[in-house]
């Protein structure tokens, strides 16, 4: 018989959009992914932590980078299934998926100070794409996620932020 997981909580989740002085986002390969899939740097909240620290952690322990200015936060909190696939796999099998708050970032360094290869590295590679481009190369399960994050984020680049 196959385990439900409709009653399992979501896991309370980050993304960051990273933007650098052209404006095109930060995505890189996952590891455990490497096909044709990258992503923007994403993670869980840790009990006790607010979104805006964990952002800020997620993204140093993924990809080294500091030297950021926080743009905004982006409004409401996007969720995602995982796909049944992956369910009971990932996360130890206590989440169905995530609940993110998302935040829009701008890069201030340069790109020699973004080193993937952590402590626990998650990425294989990564690069600068522009915004257009984040919701064809997303996992399909995430993908409403960057479809609503690439929206916001378009109507605050219009804005000017």
């Amino acid at each position: 018989m196959k385990k439900s997981y409709e009653n399992l909580p979501f896991r309370s989740g980050v993304g960051i959009v990273v933007l650098n002085k052209d404006n095109k986002v930060f995505v890189a390969k996952r590891i455990d992914n490497p096909k044709k899939f990258w992503q923007m740097p994403q993670g869980g909240v840790n009990s006790g932590e607010n979104y805006i620290d964990a952002a800020y952690r997620e993204l140093k322990e993924e990809t080294s980078i500091e030297n950021v200015k926080l743009i905004k936060e982006l409004d409401g909190l996007i969720t995602y299934i995982l796909p049944s696939s992956l369910m009971g796999i990932i996360w130890k099998g206590k989440f169905k998926g995530q609940k993110q708050k998302w935040f829009l970032m701008k890069f201030l360094g340069s790109d020699n100070e973004i080193d993937i290869k952590t402590k626990k590295p998650e990425f294989l590679e990564w690069k600068w794409i522009e915004l257009e481009q984040i919701t064809d190369v997303v996992v399909d399960f995430k993908l409403h996620v960057y479809q609503e994050v690439k929206e916001k984020v378009k109507k605050l680049l219009i804005k000017g932020f």
